[in-house]
């Protein structure tokens, strides 16, 4: 299993890169990382572990692309950027998976100008695992494609659903498209046509699926554009560190409930391991012609780990030839 890591990407590289990365070495036997960024500071980074060394090679990259950077302007130019080597470099290893905790703008144009989409492929969609009152749940497009067309989001569906069923391991993922009613003739024009169109696909469609219901634990699941999306997966990840901040803050208003505190904290710790985003990997961007994960920027080296098990179950899944399979034998509307 052959994993590039952008080892430059993200507001800890390159130390929680490496020691992530050493992490999942450890965890997985299979794993063979190439870690790509100035070959001077990842080597130091290195040297304060012990690993298999044949597993673990550094391909040099004197530049990095930083996160207020316009994305297409720095892929353009900074030729020699981690993200840029590292993404040719799945180019031509399309099997492997690319990981990068740098800039999400530059990781989408990237993967699309160089890497490239699958063919039959209108949009890629970045798609990211969320808790909800029973299993996890991909919401996607949460960022690539601010604006969509039907077409666009039925692809959406599809690719998830492929995603759940050989990475999750969900047999017939249950689809919902975000809308602001249940009822099928709800929402605005895309979401109309989108749902007319995504009805014809070979996946199991529940109908619209409102806000209230994206935790509820009935779609595994959710179809969206970029910018619905991505105000989703913001608000979620507010709303669990406000969550948490009032609880406290409760907690510690009179000794009675500092000392239900101190007996239900296993129950504390868990509800906010739950909600980590650290636990879950990265952002997928489905519909490249390679695994691309885009980690959270503030990600530690428990954040890589996570991300590399992700990467692993992706290749075991086969992910990319069986979206390209599939893609091709449906015809989309614009």
């Amino acid at each position: 299993m052959k994993v590039i890591v952008d080892a430059m990407g993200g507001d800890n590289a390159p130390g929680a890169i490496v020691e992530g990365c050493i992490q999942g070495l450890q965890a997985n036997k299979k794993l063979h990382i190439t870690l790509v960024g100035k070959q001077d500071a990842v080597e130091a980074e290195l040297n304060k572990y012990k690993y298999d060394e044949s597993r673990v090679s550094v391909v040099n990259a004197t530049q990095t692309i930083e996160m207020a950077e316009p994305a297409v302007e720095a892929i353009r130019n900074k030729k020699d950027s981690s993200m840029v080597v590292a993404m040719k470099l799945l180019k031509e290893n399309p099997q492997s998976v690319f990981i990068t905790a740098g800039s999400t703008g530059a990781a989408v144009a990237g993967s699309t100008m160089i890497v490239r989409r699958m063919k039959g492929v209108k949009r890629p969609a970045l798609a990211a695992l969320v808790p909800t009152k029973k299993e996890r749940m991909l919401v996607l497009d949460v960022g690539a494609n601010s604006d969509c067309r039907p077409g666009f989001l039925a692809q959406f569906a599809l690719m998830g659903s492929i995603y759940m069923q050989k990475v999750e391991g969900v047999k017939n993922p249950r689809v919902g498209l975000v809308s602001n009613g249940s009822e099928d003739e709800k929402g605005n024009e895309l979401t109309k046509a989108a749902f007319k169109q995504i009805k014809k696909m070979p996946v199991n469609f529940k109908g619209n699926a409102e806000a209230r219901e994206l935790m509820s634990g009935n779609y595994d699941l959710v179809v969206a554009d970029g910018f619905t999306g991505n105000v989703i997966i913001k608000f979620l990840e507010g709303l669990a560190g406000a969550l948490m901040f009032m609880l406290k803050r409760e907690l510690k208003k009179t000794l009675r409930t500092k000392i239900g505190a101190a007996l239900a904290m296993p129950a504390f710790r868990g509800f906010k391991d739950s909600m980590d985003y650290k636990e879950y990997g990265g952002a997928l961007l489905l519909g490249i012609n390679g695994g691309v994960l885009k980690a959270h920027g503030s990600s530690d080296a428990t954040a890589i780990k996570s991300t590399l098990r992700q990467a692993a179950h992706f290749i075991e899944g086969d992910v990319i030839d069986v979206i390209k399979k599939e893609i091709l034998k449906i015809k989309i509307e614009d």
